[in-house]
């Protein structure tokens, strides 16, 4: 089981009257002292930090002038989530107090709102195996609170069913969940087309709560599911998609243009089949069209990745990208995708479409 949390503005609440009057009196604003706060939570916590409920701090308005980020309905839920997250590789890097403490204050005071702490991207191999049956579901979500030091989350993601356990036990435990006020909506992570809709159709019939979104992996290579099989799921059902690995795993980076580098991942021994990959044949004819997408991106004045981000966004049925941003640099080059999004018009997305020659047949076109 995954668990990604958004600290959104019932997560950062403006003190009581008379409460820390003095810190008040001292500080130049709340935006600066939620700011102070979560860089020390960011440093000391274990995962990926604990909020009080004392200070109220509106990302959307203190920041969305300053850096352009958008905000994005998950799915047709109300929970508003920014259009780019810091995605799976941060939860890596928590071991590293600095590094972690700097990709969240970038991300935070970029107006990043969503923070996904899924422990299935870091090693997390076991609890997958365990299933989704009730007990997994309920006592996995408390363990994780508890070593997050959280009341609740905004969302949690329930991996892919297995064979096992019944779709109505998984919806109900799910219900319950949020019912109990550990979380506030669920979704999905990898999961067919025909298994979200099961799971909305037992929800329908006792009148449980259906999955709001589903994470998805989605780049220049991987388009069929987010671009035809999900976007009629969003316009039935208002399941929404929180994507994953715009970069290809580094792929699209175009680091891997003559090969593999000794420092780059696909060199590491677990990471020995993304090596193949690259290697094979489709992975140098997916390097000749990154040059040539390259072009692209230094026409529109932008980077590889910040183009590959960019396009992601412009599906109308992604409600946030997942950065998987592994330092301070690369994330806030990333993040940098936001200025590009205006630059996509209809011309350079055909240009995309032609480059990659993969573009999914769907039933209408789901772009902007």
């Amino acid at each position: 089981m995954q668990v990604s949390f958004a600290c959104t503005d019932h997560g950062l609440k403006a003190p009581r009257n008379g409460e820390h009057s003095k810190q008040n009196a001292t500080s130049p604003n709340t935006t600066t002292q939620a700011r102070t706060r979560f860089r020390t939570v960011a440093l000391i916590a274990r995962s990926l930090g604990s909020f009080t409920h004392r200070y109220h701090h509106n990302l959307k308005e203190s920041t969305a002038k300053l850096t352009g980020m958008k905000y994005r309905n998950l799915g047709k839920s109300g929970l508003r989530v920014s259009c780019l997250g810091l995605g799976p590789r941060v939860k890596t890097f928590l071991v590293f107090c600095q590094v972690a403490e700097q990709l969240m204050t970038i991300a935070y005071e970029s107006g990043v709102n969503l923070f996904d702490t899924a422990e299935v991207y870091s090693g997390g191999k076991a609890e997958t195996e365990r299933g989704l049956n009730r007990k997994h579901i309920i006592e996995g979500l408390k363990g994780s609170l508890q070593r997050m030091q959280l009341e609740y989350v905004d969302v949690v993601f329930a991996n892919r069913p297995d064979n096992n356990t019944p779709m109505e036990e998984i919806v109900r435990a799910m219900t319950h969940v949020i019912n109990q006020g550990m979380a506030m909506y669920w979704g999905t992570s990898r999961w067919s087309a025909m298994e979200i809709m099961e799971a909305y159709s037992v929800a329908r019939q006792f009148n449980l709560i259906p999955p709001v979104c589903e994470q998805a992996e989605y780049h220049f290579f991987q388009r069929e599911k987010v671009e035809t099989q999900l976007p009629e799921l969003y316009h039935k059902i208002g399941v929404g998609v929180v994507s994953w690995s715009p970069l290809a795993c580094g792929i699209i980076t175009g680091k891997y243009e003559n090969g593999v580098p000794e420092s780059s991942r696909a060199s590491m021994k677990p990471y020995q089949w993304l090596r193949e990959k690259i290697m094979s044949e489709d992975g140098r004819k997916q390097q000749a069209k990154l040059k040539e997408l390259a072009h692209i991106a230094e026409k529109l004045g932008c980077t590889l990745p910040q183009l590959a981000i960019a396009w992601c966004l412009r599906n109308e049925g992604v409600s946030s990208v997942l950065l998987g941003s592994s330092n301070p640099s690369q994330l806030t080059e990333n993040l940098g995708a936001i200025q590009v999004i205006p630059k996509l018009t209809a011309g350079i997305a055909s240009e995309v479409d032609h480059i990659l020659g993969n573009r999914p047949h769907s039933k209408r076109d789901y772009h902007h």
